[in-house]
C-alpha cells in the first residue's frame, strides 16, 4: 500500500512538472514593455527613419501597414514576408509587383541594429512601423505589444492559397478571410478603413471602373483617364490611383464617407458598404471618426498577436531579407 502510494505521488509529481515544463514553454507573452530594459531606443530608432521616408513618399506608410497585414495573414506576424529566396512570399501572386516597403524596413533595420544589436526582430520592426505610419499620417497613436521572434523561411504556398483577400472579393469572402484569422465582421470593416491612405495599381480596379454599376459615373471616368480599358497586360497596369481620393495622405474616415458616396475604388472596398450586413458599420464609422479610430487600434492589436513566435522559437534575424 505504501508502494503504491508512493508511486502515485511520483506519477502526480511528474504530471505536474510536465505541466509546468509545458506551460513555460508556450506562455511567452508579448508584452508593451518587452524592450524597456533590452533596447529602450527601439521607438526613436523606428520613428526616425519611418519620419524621413514618410517625408518623401508617404505612400511608404500605407506600403508598411500593407506589410504588417500580409506578414500576420500568412503563418501568423512571424516577419516572413521580408524573406528572399526560393520561398518568398514576395513573389506569391497576392504580393508579387504589390508589396511595397522593404527598404524602409531594412534601413529601419539597420538603424535599430546599431542602438542594440540582435535584439529586436524584424516582425516586431514591422509592428512598430505600422503603428507610427499611421499616427504621422495623422491617425491614432496606440501602445503595441512586443517579443515577436523571426521565421526563418518563407510560405509561398499558404501566400499563394487564398489566404490573402484580393481586390475582387465578395463581402461574404471577406468575412472569411477575417473570420479565419480570428477577427470579427467588425474587425474587417475597421482594418479596411487603412485604404484612407495609399494607392492602388491599375490592374486591382480596371474591372470595377469600367463593369460596375454601384459606382459614381465621374469617379469611374475620373479614374479612367489613368487606366485604359485595353491596357490589360501592359504597363499601364501599374499606373495608380489612390484609394482615398480626397485626403489620400491622410489618416481619417473619409474613406467611409467616399463608399456612401459609391466612390470605393476596389471592388472590395465598395462590398462594405453595397446593401449588405456591413453597411452600418460603414455609416457608423463615416460619421464617427472617433469610433473608426477606436475600432482600427482594437482590430491591429488583435491582428498583431496572430501566431507570433515567442520565446526560445524563430530567432532575431540580423537582417530581414534572410536567417541567420
Amino acid at each position: 500500500m505504501a508502494l503504491s502510494s508512493s508511486s502515485s505521488s511520483t506519477s502526480i509529481f511528474a504530471l505536474a512538472l510536465f505541466t509546468l515544463l509545458l506551460i513555460g514553454s508556450s506562455s511567452a507573452q508579448l508584452s508593451e514593455n518587452f524592450y524597456d530594459s533590452k533596447c529602450p531606443k527601439v521607438f526613436y530608432a523606428v520613428k526616425s527613419v519611418l519620419q524621413s521616408a514618410l517625408a518623401k513618399e508617404p505612400r511608404q506608410g500605407a506600403s508598411i501597414v500593407r506589410l504588417f497585414f500580409h506578414d500576420c495573414f500568412v503563418n501568423g506576424c512571424d516577419g516572413s514576408v521580408l524573406l528572399d529566396g526560393p520561398s518568398s512570399e514576395k513573389t506569391a501572386p497576392p504580393n508579387n509587383n504589390s508589396l511595397r516597403g522593404y527598404e524602409v524596413i531594412d534601413a529601419i533595420k539597420s538603424k535599430v541594429e546599431t542602438v542594440c544589436p540582435g535584439v529586436v526582430s524584424c516582425a516586431d520592426i514591422v509592428t512598430i512601423a505600422a503603428r507610427d505610419s499611421v499616427a504621422i499620417l495623422g491617425g491614432p497613436y496606440w501602445k503595441v505589444k512586443l517579443g515577436r521572434r523571426d521565421s526563418t523561411t518563407g510560405f509561398f504556398n499558404l501566400a499563394s492559397s487564398g489566404v490573402l483577400p484580393g481586390p475582387g472579393s465578395s463581402l461574404s469572402d471577406l468575412i472569411k478571410r477575417f473570420d479565419d484569422q480570428g477577427l470579427s465582421t467588425k474587425d474587417m470593416v475597421a482594418l479596411s478603413g487603412a485604404h484612407t491612405i495609399g494607392k492602388a495599381r491599375c490592374a486591382s480596379y480596371r474591372g470595377r471602373i469600367y463593369n460596375e454599376n454601384n459606382i459614381d459615373s465621374l469617379f469611374a471616368k475620373a479614374r479612367q483617364k489613368n487606366c485604359p480599358k485595353g491596357s490589360n497586360g501592359t504597363p499601364k497596369d501599374n499606373n495608380v490611383a489612390p484609394l482615398d481620393f480626397k485626403t489620400p495622405n491622410h489618416f481619417d474616415n473619409e474613406y467611409f464617407k467616399n463608399l456612401i458616396n459609391k466612390k470605393g475604388l476596389l471592388h472590395s472596398d465598395q462590398e462594405l458598404f453595397n446593401g449588405g450586413s456591413t453597411d452600418s458599420l460603414v455609416r457608423a464609422y463615416s460619421n464617427n471618426q472617433k469610433a473608426f479610430e477606436a475600432d482600427f487600434v482594437t482590430a491591429m492589436i488583435k491582428m498583431g498577436n496572430i501566431k507570433p513566435l515567442t520565446g526560445s522559437n524563430g530567432q532575431i534575424r540580423k537582417q530581414c531579407r534572410r536567417p541567420n
